[in-house]
C-alpha cells in the first residue's frame, strides 16, 4: 500500500513540474469550459495550473483516506482490547490474592510475641584506679 502511495506522489509531483513548465513558456489565456456546459472561463496559465495542482492533490487524499481511517480504527480496537484484557487480568489477581488470605474468623485472637522484651541492664558506675572512691553514691 505504501509503494502505491509514493507512486501517487511521484506521479503528482511529475505533473506539476509539467504543469509549471507549461505556464513557463505560455503566458497566455486559456479558456476552460464551465462544467454545466453553457460558457467557458477564462483565465491564465498560471491560475488553471494551480486549480489543476489542487484537484490532484484533493483526488490524491481522497485516495489516502480509506487507509488513514481503517488505519485509525484498528488502533482504536487494539486499545480497546488491550484495556479490557487488563480489567479481567487485574480482577484475576484480585480474586486470587483474597482467596489465598485467610478470612478474618479463623485468625487467632491473641499472637504472641515473636521475642520477649529485653530486660533492664545493670547500671555501672566506673571507678578510677588509685581513688578512694568506693562505691558510687556514698560519701567521702
Amino acid at each position: 500500500m505504501r509503494l502505491v502511495s509514493f507512486l501517487q506522489v511521484l506521479l503528482l509531483l511529475g505533473i506539476a513540474a509539467y504543469l509549471a513548465l507549461f505556464a513557463l513558456e505560455n503566458p497566455e489565456l486559456v479558456r476552460l469550459p464551465l462544467p454545466t456546459g453553457r460558457g467557458e472561463v477564462s483565465v491564465s496559465v498560471g491560475v488553471s495550473v494551480s486549480l489543476f495542482l489542487l484537484v490532484g492533490a484533493l483526488f490524491m487524499a481522497l485516495l489516502l483516506l480509506p487507509g488513514l481511517v481503517r488505519e485509525r480504527l484498528r488502533r482504536q480496537s487494539e486499545a480497546r482490547l488491550r484495556r479490557d484484557t487488563e480489567d479481567r487480568l487485574t480482577a484475576t489477581l484480585q480474586a486470587r490474592l483474597a482467596a489465598m488470605q485467610p478470612p478474618a474468623a479463623q485468625l487467632p485472637a491473641t499472637q504472641p510475641p515473636a521475642m520477649p522484651p529485653p530486660a533492664a541492664a545493670p547500671t555501672v558506675t566506673p571507678t578510677l584506679p588509685g581513688t578512694d572512691a568506693g562505691v558510687a553514691g556514698s560519701a567521702p
